[in-house]
């Protein structure tokens, strides 16, 4: 096993950045009222070229890693949280469009000490109209995943996603995976999995990191007695195209990793097939 550093109790947060305009300042005014202690920020940019990167690291706390390409969220994540050093043992990887609540992110931490094998911990997620969103879900399996994907928007209330999403009364509690729009990591558990899996390029990473922490022993503890408001996608609505491609290639990934051998080979062909005509039915509407 490999041997990792022992971690002090810093606190940093790293965010990844792409075309992220305005709502990047609202992000890091927020955030001075989100804990009562000092935070390292790590902006870890995806090449974007709308100069609120560069304004950001013009703040005392703010350190700007400039990756100079759009390596995806994940793997500009780990670089990110690749630049603490070994003093920060809490990082939170979190979207720029989002805003703090007061106090919140220290409430996630009062929740992390009362999980000491929590891993990741994630906080309750809601529009700006106060609707929540279902951040904390159980694993996609064939059942659920097809049952969802077939029947989620004709039928938005079927059992495959009322059961895939677990929309119900906000309580802490264990979860599959946490939203990868903002968690919270005990960097232990962060480094002992190796961080996100790189292969990903956009979605799913959530979801696969959940499991290998889960499998390493850790929880994804939902903590919804901290709150942040979800203010809009810049990034991905850049592209709608692309992040769709991007989401069915994540899915089938996410899939195929853990069915493996001869007897999945056609169920993964039919995956595949669905998938296929899925995102052209989508692409086209759009």
């Amino acid at each position: 096993m490999t041997e990792h550093p022992s971690y002090g109790d810093g606190l940093a947060v790293v965010t990844v950045t792409y075309f992220p305009g305005e709502t990047l300042e609202r992000f890091l005014d927020t955030l001075k009222k989100a804990t009562d202690r000092d935070v390292q920020v790590v902006v870890a940019d995806n090449a974007s070229t709308d100069g609120a990167p560069e304004r950001a690291a013009e703040r005392e706390n703010v350190h700007l890693l400039s990756i100079g390409e759009n390596v995806g969220y994940g793997t500009a994540a780990n670089r990110g949280v690749a630049e603490l050093d070994d003093s920060y043992g809490w990082v939170v990887v979190v979207n720029p469009d989002l805003e703090w609540e007061p106090g919140s992110l220290d409430k996630l931490l009062e929740v992390a000490k009362r999980w000491p094998r929590g891993g990741s911990f994630g906080p309750l997620i809601h529009d700006q109209d106060g609707t929540v969103y279902p951040s904390a879900r159980l694993l996609p399996s064939f059942g659920r995943g097809i049952g969802h994907a077939v029947f989620g928007k004709v039928w938005p209330g079927n059992p495959w996603t009322r059961a895939y999403r677990q929309e119900r009364a906000p309580v802490e509690r264990v979860a599959g995976w946490l939203s990868g729009s903002c968690q919270l990591f005990r960097r232990e558990a962060f480094d002992s999995v190796g961080g996100f899996d790189t292969r990903y390029f956009m979605y799913f990473e959530d979801v696969d990191l959940g499991d290998r922490l889960a499998k390493a022993g850790w929880l994804n503890v939902y903590a919804p007695s901290a709150g942040v408001m979800h203010i809009g996608g810049h990034a991905t609505s850049q592209a709608s195209a692309k992040m769709l491609r991007a989401h069915h290639e994540s899915a089938y990934r996410y899939l195929a990793d853990r069915h493996r051998g001869l007897r999945w080979k056609p169920v993964l062909a039919a995956i595949k097939l669905g998938l296929t005509l899925r995102l052209k039915l989508e692409t086209r509407k759009g």
